[in-house]
């Protein structure tokens, strides 16, 4: 079976060339869905952030008032 597929993609002219371009891509794909999920939770994590600084300062405020 392996002999096989061997044969078979030598004599496909520029095979090796289509497999690897073909994991090139895969693997240019999978690091930007990683970079794109990291940078996600980083917006995430700093809206929380901020939210919580502002919801604080409103809250102090508002009994600082009374």
């Amino acid at each position: 079976m392996l002999e096989f597929l061997k044969r078979r993609l030598k004599s496909e002219k520029g095979a090796m060339d289509k497999i690897i371009v073909t994991l090139l891509l895969v693997i240019v794909g999978v690091g930007a869905v990683v970079g794109l999920q990291s940078w996600v939770t980083g917006q995430k994590d700093s809206l929380q952030t901020s939210a919580a600084t502002v919801i604080t300062n409103v809250t102090s405020d508002a009994s600082g008032n009374k």
